[in-house]
């Protein structure tokens, strides 16, 4: 059974607080360890313009986020989007990041009419290359030293789906 994918409401800050602090997940995105649950209730209750964020549900449990910015007063760069994704420790390989990823081509080219979207991801997360490319994401080169984590310097892809 597919998950269920919907906008993050406010009440779900502590929840996407918990996914955010799980070891994977903190070496897989640019999160730290420890981080207050306040910092999300701010950024769901008070998102910036242009702010979409997603929520994949098991039943009525959350397990993974998807946050996409766009660039509304940018006039130079209305036409993209950059996405940030975690999904729980124990739901990774399941399913739940295809259904986010999903979720946000579709609202991306049927209801944002974007043309870009762009992510970073760190060189040795495997199974998220392979979700991006999948979505038709390309290496579109190398940050190097991108991102201090776990006690060293660590590069990253940049990845863009051009339609």
């Amino acid at each position: 059974m597919a998950p269920i994918i919907r906008s993050a409401e406010p009440s779900d800050y502590e929840v996407i607080s918990h996914i955010y602090s799980m070891p994977k997940v903190v070496l897989g995105t640019l999160q730290i360890p420890f981080q207050s649950t306040e910092i999300w209730r701010k950024r769901l209750s008070e998102p910036p313009e242009g702010q979409y964020n997603l929520v994949a549900c098991e039943d009525t449990e959350v397990v993974g986020h998807l946050g996409m910015q766009t660039f509304i007063k940018s006039h130079r760069r209305r036409h993209i989007g950059q996405i940030v994704m975690a999904v729980r420790d124990d739901w990774q390989g399941k399913g739940i990041g295809t259904a986010l990823m999903q979720s946000a081509v579709e609202l991306s080219d049927k209801w944002l009419n974007l043309i870009r979207i762009e992510l970073e991801v760190y060189v040795d997360n495997e199974p998220a290359i392979k979700l991006y490319k999948k979505f038709n994401f390309v290496i579109e080169g190398i940050g190097k030293k991108f991102a201090y984590r776990n006690g060293g310097y660590s590069d990253v892809y940049l990845m863009a789906r051009v339609r």
